[in-house]
């Protein structure tokens, strides 16, 4: 049974976040890094409210929860989490995620 991680990044006051960057060059980062862990899919969003909560949310599918803790856990999670400072300076919230 697939299972995701939520990462947001919450709306902060002065804060940086370059979407550009985050669509060109950390989501793809991210699916490299984690794709042999069982990384299925890696999508970024953009909140549609005038007055969001989070600047972006990311949703990460992996195929099943070892996977996804396994990808969380490996060598290559110091890339990713490494690159957040490339584009953003708030500090994301993740939660991890299994289907009903």
């Amino acid at each position: 049974m697939s299972a995701a991680l939520l990462v947001s990044y919450p709306v902060t006051a002065g804060a940086r976040f370059d979407r550009d960057y985050y669509v060109a060059t950390h989501l793809p980062l991210v699916r490299d890094r984690w794709g042999p862990h069982g990384l299925i899919d890696a999508t970024g969003m953009w909140p549609d409210d005038d007055a969001p909560a989070h600047v972006a949310v990311a949703l990460l599918t992996f195929r099943d929860a070892d996977a996804r803790d396994a990808a969380l856990a490996s060598a290559e999670a110091a890339a990713v989490f490494g690159d957040l400072p490339n584009f953003t300076d708030i500090a994301p919230v993740a939660q991890r995620l299994t289907p009903a």
